[in-house]
């Protein structure tokens, strides 16, 4: 056995058995590992991949039989916490990596912010996103969107189709609602 330096403690050995959870399990726990991002500092733009390491992580580590809550305590909450312990440290770990930190030196840092032109990244970031989501409908649903910025009136682009003014613009409003829920479950990424 090791002998460990003098003061050191060595963590408790796990004395409960390894419990199994499922994929599903840490996917509905989502929001918690969100919010523990938020708290943690990682930015927007570098959620989404966190939130991955943070679900990948904590499977492989029930595969390995590294999940041993206590029968005593409440499946849940216990679940909740060793996830949460997973998520502050990938996010901690993030953080500290090198390619987060951007350092650069000038002697004038402020010039170079009044420098940038064109639109911000976080702009072109929440274009992309939208896009994606614009992507993701089904091509009778993005003519539909489209057809609003058209020249000719929703009316005429209602009876092109063969279709009510009435139900298209129902149908519009389905599509919009559709693509507002999108956007806003990518956000919470």
């Amino acid at each position: 056995m090791k002998r460990l330096r003098k003061g050191a403690r060595r963590p408790p050995d796990a004395h409960h058995p390894p419990a199994q959870s499922s994929i599903e399990a840490i996917v509905a726990e989502r929001r918690l590992i969100i919010a523990t991002l938020v708290a943690s500092g990682v930015p927007r733009r570098d959620r989404a991949d966190v939130v991955q390491g943070v679900v990948l992580g904590a499977w492989r580590s029930i595969k390995r039989g590294m999940y041993r809550p206590d029968p005593a305590e409440n499946a849940r909450q216990a679940f909740r916490k060793w996830l949460h312990g997973i998520a502050w440290r990938k996010a901690w770990h993030y953080l500290e990596s090198a390619y987060v930190r951007h350092e650069l030196l000038s002697p004038e840092p402020l010039g170079l912010l009044r420098e940038v032109i064109g639109p911000s990244l976080e702009a072109q970031v929440e274009a992309r996103e939208v896009l994606e989501a614009l992507t993701e409908l089904e091509p009778s649903q993005r003519e539909l969107l489209l057809a609003v910025d058209e020249p000719d009136s929703f009316c005429a682009y209602a009876r092109r189709h063969g279709m009510n003014p009435a139900t298209a613009a129902t149908r519009l409003r389905n599509v919009r609602r559709l693509l507002a829920l999108r956007l806003a479950w990518k956000e919470d990424l």
